[in-house]
């Protein structure tokens, strides 16, 4: 229903012109951080009327600045906006920014109701700063003076935005909403918004989204590294007898609508600014793991420098081409972990053999990570892999392996058994030996098992040699009979040194049982403490 310039003095001359507030909200935290100063119309025993019902005639009719001095007229009669901390938003049209007096009458009204300007964002569109852009400048520049923030509204919907942030001091930049409505279904959408985004934070301004009615959107928007949003998620704007109930508990009134952060660190790359882009890249070049991404295509997106070295080509060798193409030696060997990765199948750690990338050249064992990628919406878009060289440490691991199996080797053969205790006293480990000498099965023996093959008289001498070890720190040297395989008995000597850890505590007791008597014995009372 439209109205004519003469229902429009007669509406603005009665105060039939009301405002409303829509929060603003902090996307991170939930937190209320200001609103947006809207429009209201109620006509005399009619109902009230949208925005879109009026405020083209009001600008049409030149009378933007009479409705915008009635608003904030009113908006500053609250004394719960005054005297809070939160920030107002107000919208200026095209004709608003061709007048001289406007920055008189913000800073007149902000003076009436104690309001200060440094919490006053002035909204304008690209269409506004159409026609005079010189004109334009100076008014803005003038209420810059005054302390007002500026915002570019309706951002990525002209045709000269770019110019507009280069040549006029703006602080915010506001994403459409009809980006931000369906960027949850179009690809093109979340691009758009995280090049908005990105743009923003690499000229250091303030990013607001607008139309944000969802958790999903407002997911989506922390992700991509978005500011601040406003919509219908944060609650429908509200007359000024609700501001008090709205600033007086904002951590409850919007905690429901905090999305959750769990992207990750690097969650919004495609948004980040310059900076951040560098820092990322020194970290990535600076690991000692080969690091790369890979797109759908299994081509490199990117690399860093230890991978170009581990494949033994150039990182801009690298660069747009396939896995196969670069090294045809390894691709068989990693092509079904990249498929399943790209299905969506983490796969981390896996062991594998590097062939030789010259004939005659050495394999490498490699430890192998391919983790799915996605996109804001769940979608699979390549794959992040990570390679680990574990050569030399298999050729470490291999030597010491041999090493000690030469050692084991050599007790096998020695004429002793050697044993470890543990710090309570218990065999952990012993040489085969003992159940040659014995009969009894090594895994018999551990633990206590042992004193089984003891002499039932020197059962407790052994103990109390092995007790005063462990509490003193004093040596074994224990002579005890063991029962032989043929049911005979054999004198044994067994002797052992406590082992200390950083702490000072026995951790453990390292010793040798050899023959004592190479010959049986009946004797008696043998068994005695060294």
């Amino acid at each position: 229903m439209g109205s004519n310039a003469a229902d429009l003095q007669r509406a603005l001359d009665q105060d039939e012109f009301f405002p409303v507030f829509q929060p603003i909200v902090e996307l991170r935290t939930g937190q209320l951080t200001g609103f947006e100063l809207l429009a209201r119309w109620r006509p005399a025993d009619q109902a009230s009327r949208s925005p879109d019902q009026f405020i083209p005639q009001i600008e049409a009719s030149g009378l933007s600045g009479r409705l915008t001095q009635a608003l904030l007229k009113r908006a500053f009669a609250s004394s719960a906006l005054n005297q809070s901390p939160v920030h107002l938003s107000v919208n200026l049209s095209a004709l608003q920014l061709q007048d001289e007096g406007l920055p008189g009458m913000i800073a007149d009204s902000a003076a009436s109701g104690g309001f200060a300007l440094k919490r006053m964002t002035l909204e304008v569109t690209e269409s506004a700063l159409l026609e005079d852009l010189t004109r334009a400048k100076e008014i803005v520049h003038e209420l810059k003076r005054l302390g007002c923030k500026l915002a570019l509204d309706d951002f990525g919907t002209g045709y000269s935005s770019l110019r507009h942030l280069e040549s006029l001091p703006f602080d915010k930049l506001k994403v459409d909403r009809s980006f931000v409505g369906s960027m949850m279904t179009a690809r093109e959408s979340r691009k758009i918004v995280a090049a908005v985004v990105g743009l923003g934070q690499s000229l250091g301004l303030t990013t607001v989204a607008e139309g944000v009615e969802t958790a999903a959107q407002a997911g989506m928007l922390l992700w991509l590294g978005c500011d601040l949003g406003q919509g219908w998620l944060y609650g429908k704007p509200a007359g000024a007898e609700q501001i008090s109930e709205m600033l007086a508990a904002p951590a409850q009134a919007f905690a429901s609508a905090i999305p959750a952060a769990d992207a990750g660190p690097l969650a919004g790359l495609e948004s980040l600014p310059a900076e951040r882009l560098a820092q990322i890249q020194a970290i990535y070049d600076g690991v000692p793991v080969g690091l790369c991404f890979l797109d759908r295509k299994m081509r490199y997106v990117s690399v860093n420098r230890r991978l170009a070295e581990m494949n033994g080509a150039p990182v801009r060798a690298h660069l747009g081409k396939t896995v196969a193409e670069v090294i045809p030696h390894v691709w068989p060997t990693v092509e079904p972990f990249i498929r399943r990765a790209l299905q969506g199948e983490p796969v981390i750690a896996v062991e594998a053999q590097k062939p030789p990338m010259e004939p005659g050249g050495e394999s490498q064992t490699v430890l192998l990570s391919y983790q799915p990628a996605r996109d804001e919406a769940g979608e699979v878009l390549g794959v992040s892999v990570a390679v680990m060289d574990m050569t030399q440490h298999k050729r470490t691991e291999e030597a010491l392996r041999e090493s000690l199996d030469h050692f084991r080797h050599l007790l096998e053969l020695g004429p002793h058994v050697p044993w470890v205790l543990n710090c309570r006293g218990e065999v952990v480990e012993a040489s085969s030996r003992w159940e040659e000498v014995t009969g009894q099965p090594l895994a018999e023996a551990m633990g206590r098992g042992w004193m089984k093959m003891l002499h039932p008289d020197d059962i407790g001498p052994t103990n109390d040699a092995i007790r005063t070890c462990l509490a003193a720190g004093d040596p074994i040297d224990v002579h005890y009979r063991v029962r032989r395989p043929d049911g005979g008995w054999l004198l044994m000597r067994s002797r052992g040194s406590p082992r200390f850890g950083s702490d000072g505590k026995i951790v453990g007791v390292y010793g040798v049982v050899e023959e004592a008597i190479h010959h049986e014995t009946e004797v008696r009372g043998l068994a005695r403490v060294g």
